[in-house]
């Protein structure tokens, strides 16, 4: 099997009602989406969808910029031969992990069509038939994320994410104890900075909360200011934002400065990247998530998958954009939220395949 083309899309994601986080409000978004086209009539799918170009270095055009670099050098290679086609995007560029990722993905969808099997079982084999998702609450007024948190758990979500940050430090602790009155007995609750709190507020935060059981996720932007504070939180600790490639889970797990990973498919470098850093944390006993920072049905699909191959004890869910899209690529197998879960797809490879009409023409093509 060879690759003989390879195309590019862009897809318009509107965001419904806009997504507030500490550092940017995002109401709407530009996914790109990748073709991988072979000689035995066998298409493969990947996507990366960066929020915006505030949230991480990772920004749409810089995806497509580097995409044009790399795709020249993959026609002629056998897709399945995954770790080969990833030495040569490496070979081809540096770094742009995030660009790469849509790649990979695309090739692991190629193999499980080519033999006939879903992207988890060649992961390892899915732990069920579906796997948790979690709930991310936009930051808002106190009340307003309470009743909200409250409305999410009735509607089956076990863990609930907080976005906090940017503001002042007294209405972030005021949040946390009015959902943490709100909700059941049993619900997880994680603190999401993304990145916005000094180490100051940070440690004012925690000991004002000692009381309520929840993580802290990315509370500072550095790794020596989460090295400072470290033993002086009350929560457990996890890192997201930081956690940019396998090199920085180790240094963090090496390090002991965390006690859990949010991580992202796309910024660490694609399902065979997550795949290894599943296995760093299963081998330290860390929970994590296995998500992405946002996309449509083909990224939610390849993070649905790895998540099904995490233990359950140690997987916290895998977020997913469809509560804030409308629509999905494929309309006959789409990747959508039940009651808190999401059922693993069934159809070889990731179990999705994009309405091409919904894609338009591609604005990128190699071959």
């Amino acid at each position: 099997m060879k690759l003989t083309g390879i195309n590019v899309y862009n897809v318009d994601l509107p965001v419904a009602g806009g997504y507030k986080m500490a550092s940017a409000t995002v109401t709407f978004l530009q996914s790109t989406v990748v073709e991988l086209i072979t000689d035995q009539g066998i298409t493969g799918y990947g996507e990366t969808c960066p929020v915006g170009p505030v949230y991480q270095p990772q920004h749409t055009l810089g995806a497509r910029a580097a995409l044009q670099e790399i795709c020249p050098s993959l026609i002629g290679l056998d897709p399945r031969n995954i770790g080969q086609l990833n030495r040569t995007m490496g070979a081809a560029l540096n770094g742009s992990r995030y660009a790469k990722a849509a790649v990979d993905v695309a090739a692991w969808d190629i193999c499980g069509k080519s033999y006939d099997r879903r992207v988890c079982d060649l992961l390892g084999g899915a732990t069920g038939d579906t796997i948790p998702t979690y709930y991310s609450i936009t930051t808002a007024s106190p009340d307003e994320m309470a009743t909200e948190a409250r409305e999410r758990q009735l509607q089956g979500y076990a863990r609930i994410q907080l976005k906090i940050g940017g503001r002042d430090v007294e209405a972030d602790i005021e949040t946390l104890h009015k959902v943490n009155e709100a909700v059941k007995p049993g619900i997880r609750i994680a603190a999401d900075a993304n990145r916005s709190l000094t180490s100051r507020d940070a440690m004012f935060l925690s000991h004002r909360c000692r009381d309520i059981s929840m993580v802290m996720e990315q509370p500072c932007n550095t790794m020596e200011e989460i090295a400072a504070i470290r033993h002086q939180l009350c929560h457990p600790v996890y890192m997201d934002e930081l956690a940019e490639d396998v090199n920085s889970v180790m240094r963090a797990v090496c390090g002991g400065l965390v006690d859990g990973f949010g991580i992202k498919l796309t910024r660490v470098g694609g399902i065979s990247a997550l795949r290894t850093v599943r296995d760093i944390c299963d081998a330290r006993s860390l929970p994590h998530t296995c998500d992405d920072a946002w996309g449509g049905d083909i990224i939610a699909a390849a993070c649905v998958h790895v998540g099904a191959t995490v233990a359950p004890s140690r997987f916290e869910g895998s977020w997913i954009a469809a509560p804030y899209t409308e629509g999905h690529y494929d309309e006959e197998n789409p990747v959508r939220i039940e009651g808190g879960r999401i059922k693993v797809p069934t159809g070889p490879g990731l179990g999705v395949t994009p309405d091409t009409r919904k894609l338009g023409s591609p604005i990128l093509s190699f071959g």
